[in-house]
């Protein structure tokens, strides 16, 4: 296979060309021309061989997010043995039990959180990679779309490049998922969903990250934002937002993206440290839709300047050690 390169562009100047990787030991076909690729024979589970492991870390680096069908043999095991083969497991959450070990459940009867974000951006050490896989699923929809925030990024004019640059957050678990969304009518409270979401406040974490973040393994600039931030540091909550939309709209650009319809027996991972997602809420109410996620440890993020993230409230050491991706 030949190499290619992708190179994006703001007003005709080119700001940066990555080079694709060669694959002898996989199947890579793209999905989407800016985010996204189906990768091809490989079982998932503790067998995988190293030369296809090294293949599946190169192509999640170039296309952000990638797709394993019809990994019905999997389980819970296997899933978690093939986690492994990537990365150091985390706990569950920092604030939800999952099942106590790396397994979290994603269950439409507890919460669905359909809002644009990046997994646990409100402690330090951000996880490198989510591995999500499909158990059951409603009979239409249910669908799950990303966005490559490092191409967000360099599709910015420079002014708001400089501007984003320069920029400091502050993330907090606090964030209100029914925000965007009509209240219920007076007592249609949904117990359970109710029951979530103290288990995910219970604790309170607070961290001050770049706006614009190095992405450890490929050296990229790439936009850090989502639904968990309160606001930018030294901004009015009114500047904040109007600055948090900007910025998201060219992250969430439609040709940024890429929309992933589940199958039973399918596996996404994505590379947390370049994109956004979005559980899309676009099936019945009655139906059910399970999904297992596991995260993989990865390290404290560090602005363009070198400066690293800071912890306001909270402590993420029981979640997650953290990872170093140095060479």
């Amino acid at each position: 296979m030949t190499a290619q390169l992708d190179t994006f562009t703001t007003d005709s100047i080119a700001t940066r060309a990555v080079p694709l990787p060669d694959y002898d030991h996989i199947e890579v076909r793209k999905v989407g021309d800016h985010i996204g690729a189906q990768i091809g024979g490989v079982t998932i589970g503790a067998d995988v061989p190293p030369a296809q492991v090294a293949e599946i870390k190169a192509a999640l680096a170039a296309h952000q997010v990638i797709f394993f069908r019809g990994q019905h043999h999997a389980d819970d095991a296997d899933q978690r043995a093939f986690a492994a083969l990537l990365g150091t497991l985390t706990k569950p959450h920092p604030t939800v039990a999952g099942d106590g070990d790396a397994v979290l459940l994603i269950d439409s009867d507890h919460s669905k959180a359909n809002s644009w974000h990046t997994d646990v951006t409100f402690v330090d050490r951000i996880p490198s990679a989510s591995l999500l896989r499909a158990v059951e699923l409603p009979p239409y929809g249910g669908t799950t779309v990303w966005a490559n925030t490092t191409r967000a990024y360099a599709q910015l004019h420079p002014a708001l490049q400089a501007l984003a640059d320069r920029l400091w957050a502050v993330h907090s678990n606090l964030y209100d998922y029914a925000a965007e969304h009509d209240e219920k009518r007076l007592g249609g409270i949904d117990v359970k969903e109710t029951a979530y979401r103290e288990e995910f406040r219970h604790l309170e974490f607070e961290t001050e990250h770049p706006v614009v973040r190095i992405h450890p393994v490929t050296g990229e600039r790439t936009l850090f934002l989502g639904h968990f931030i309160q606001h930018f540091v030294g901004l009015t909550r009114d500047d904040s937002q109007d600055l948090f939309r900007l910025f998201q709209r060219h992250v969430t650009r439609l040709d940024n993206t890429v929309r992933w319809n589940w199958r039973e027996g399918d596996l996404a991972v994505w590379d947390n440290q370049a994109t956004q997602h979005y559980a899309v809420d676009d099936y019945d109410a009655r139906e059910h839709r399970r999904l297992h996620r596991i995260t993989l440890a990865g390290e404290v993020p560090v602005s363009i300047d070198g400066v690293r993230s800071s912890t306001r409230k909270g402590d993420a050491s029981h979640y997650s050690p953290i990872a170093s991706f140095a060479s």
